[in-house]
């Protein structure tokens, strides 16, 4: 992602919470705490799974 789509995704945050910065921050708290537990909840699926091969089905 280049510098100048960075500014623009920030104005867009921004601007969506009414130029409030305590709440486009507030809002990329919850989304990031919203993603890590997607990715926690994959990583113990794929753990449950036990090793499979590379390929489609790895996670990184």
């Amino acid at each position: 992602m280049s510098f100048r789509s960075n500014d623009t995704a920030i104005d867009e945050i921004v601007a969506s919470c009414n130029g409030d910065l305590r709440g486009a921050v507030r809002a990329l708290l919850l989304i990031n705490e919203h993603l890590e537990t997607e990715l926690a909840k994959a990583y113990a699926a794929a753990i449950d799974r036990g090793p499979v091969e590379r390929g489609g089905n790895a996670l990184h």
